[in-house]
């Protein structure tokens, strides 16, 4: 009996094959449990297939992280759209920001822990810096010097990063009952350093 398995020559879409295997196979070990022999077996090809589109390991784990800052791009834009105060706005992030880690742990994972070098990876680089354009627009309306602006940025990122991590290591218990209260946190913690730096 032939094998229904698709084959590296026979696959429909093996760019979108190898990226969808490669993403489950970081949900299932994390970011430094992927290989790209087990996720050329996954996606049923052989495995040189994933060189037809990714140089190496690498560069496989840049286009998923790519494709979770665009992600992360839209999430938080959609969320700071609800209010035109940049408080607010900035508050709305932070919450939206432990929703994305929450709902999408493995990208998350890869675009924070994967080790890239993210300066090799020109496209990577630029997603990264739309989702930081998004936030310093509102930083900037608090904050008018751009450094005191970015380091606003960069303690309300950090701030929703630390609640997310949290959330991941059960620090408010289960990680899906206690979302929620984890994303209320989050936010009126921002808040809290929006005033404190007003």
């Amino acid at each position: 009996m032939p094998s229904t398995r698709p084959s590296g020559q026979h696959h429909g879409d093996l760019r979108n094959a190898l990226l969808a295997a490669a993403l489950d196979l970081v949900a299932e070990r994390g970011a430094q449990g992927f290989t790209l022999a087990e996720t050329s077996r996954r996606a049923g090809v052989s495995v040189a297939a994933p060189y037809k589109h990714f140089a190496d390991k690498d560069a496989l784990l840049a286009e998923l992280a790519r494709l979770g800052y665009e992600q992360q791009h839209t999430r938080f834009a959609a969320a700071m759209a609800g209010s035109d105060d940049p408080a607010e706005q900035l508050a709305a992030f932070a919450a939206a920001y432990v929703q994305f880690a929450s709902d999408s742990r493995a990208l998350f994972e890869i675009t924070f822990a994967g080790g890239l070098d993210k300066a090799a990876y020109p496209d990577l680089a630029l997603a990264g810096d739309r989702v930081l354009a998004l936030l310093r627009e509102p930083a900037a309306r608090l904050a008018p010097d751009p450094d005191e602006a970015l380091d606003l940025v960069l303690a309300v990122g950090a701030t929703a990063h630390g609640f997310a991590a949290f959330l991941a290591e059960g620090v408010f218990g289960d990680p899906t009952s206690s979302l929620e209260s984890a994303k209320r946190r989050a936010r009126a913690a921002a808040l809290r350093l929006v005033v404190s730096d007003a």
